[in-house]
């Protein structure tokens, strides 16, 4: 992808995802601009360039890609339909009933795996999601994300994990649309 392609695309998910109105945030703080990722991920104009540059930012020997519920779900697919890499879906909780499985696809043991995320801020559902893979013998070195939100990667990185990034909010520009 080239710079153009790429500042073109990052300012697309920025008009978007970037949304003007009144939004309570987690933290429980209201905000009149809110980041809907869902927004890109729900589009294939916007998912398909987005999965081929992650598909340049892989890390060589990745065998097997590792999509964390729900944001990384959508990306992770792309991204295998992308590769022709076979993917693997890690919830959040395993489920209650069937196989009760967290980890969903193929078998990880042994395999080197990228993780596959949207949006990533502080890295705390990645930590645990890792830990998750790693129990089950999956070799996870790497995260790849859409957009890094975060500043501090020394979370990630005291458990010996490499984030790559495709995007930054800096790219996204300041475009808004109402709610």
């Amino acid at each position: 992808m080239t710079k153009t392609e790429l500042r073109d695309l990052a300012a697309s998910i920025g008009v978007v995802c970037t949304l003007e109105g009144q939004f309570q945030l987690r933290s429980g703080t209201t905000t009149d601009r809110y980041f809907d990722k869902y927004q890109f991920e729900a589009r294939p104009d916007l998912l398909r360039p987005l999965a081929g540059r992650l598909a340049e930012l892989l890390p060589s020997g990745t065998e097997v890609l590792a999509g964390l519920e729900l944001g990384g779900i959508p990306l992770a697919t792309a991204l295998s339909l992308h590769t022709g890499l076979p993917t693997t879906f890690v919830r959040k909780q395993a489920k209650g009933y069937g196989t009760q499985k967290a980890i969903e696809g193929p078998e990880v043991a042994g395999r080197k795996v990228t993780v596959v995320e949207d949006v990533v801020t502080t890295g705390g559902q990645i930590i645990e999601s890792v830990a998750v893979l790693r129990k089950a013998g999956a070799i996870v070195d790497h995260v790849v994300c859409a957009i890094r939100r975060g500043s501090d990667l020394t979370p990630l990185r005291d458990v010996g994990l490499t984030l790559i990034w495709a995007l930054e909010p800096s790219d996204l520009g300041s475009s808004v649309r109402r709610n």
